[in-house]
């Protein structure tokens, strides 16, 4: 049981220090004095660095996912808009808040070369969890009226992510000041273009 629970304190200490600092970054004399233990008793419950990662690597997966299947269930009878711009304010904040989804973002975008092909593959499993979700949720807003017929619901949620990406990037690089304006802009012209007549006014 003691060692169960140091195996999750330094995983739990890990992931902030790895979405803090990125994995190059991340020290694992530091990630031990947090714990309270010495750097090599992390080396009874992980062989290394890398394999400390990966098992943060699934926790925070499985996290995600979870926060997806919520996030539907919970806005489910939201019109389609609604639940699109709610889950962009939702990525922005979590982002400013947990460590599980700045986590995400930086396996994303910025991936350890030698781990690449692990952190791909982490990228997919939740980037096509992500695009079921909102295929889901066009196909019903096409089928309520809110989406250019014309155009239908894949597009219009395939395109979705490409505002969300957007979005992740400015997060991790941009000046935190100008999120929201380039939230609200990109949002726009997004909503602008797959929206049927009927629900812009």
């Amino acid at each position: 049981m003691a060692v169960e629970l140091t195996s999750e304190r330094i995983k739990m200490t890990a992931l902030k220090h790895f979405a803090q600092f990125g994995y190059e970054g991340a020290s694992m004399a530091n990630i031990a004095e947090e714990v309270g233990i010495r750097k090599q008793s992390i080396y009874t419950h992980f062989k290394g660095k890398d394999e400390l990662l990966l098992e943060v690597l699934d926790d925070v997966l499985e996290e995600e996912l979870r926060f997806l299947d919520d996030y539907t269930e919970t806005h489910k009878e939201s019109r389609l808009e609604d639940f699109l711009y709610g889950f962009l304010l939702q990525y922005r904040d979590r982002y400013g808040n947990d460590d599980f989804t700045k986590f995400l973002l930086r396996m994303l975008f910025f991936q350890p070369a030698h781990l690449s092909k692990e952190a791909e593959e982490f990228g997919r499993k939740y980037v096509d969890h992500l695009e079921e979700m909102l295929i889901l949720a066009a196909s019903k807003g096409e089928e309520d009226g809110r989406i250019d017929s014309e155009l239908g619901a894949r597009p219009a949620a395939v395109a979705y992510t490409g505002v969300l990406d957007g979005l992740f990037f400015e997060l991790l690089t941009g000046d935190a000041s100008r999120v929201q304006e380039k939230l609200d802009f990109s949002w726009r012209v997004y909503w602008r273009g797959v929206s049927s007549k009927r629900s812009r006014t």
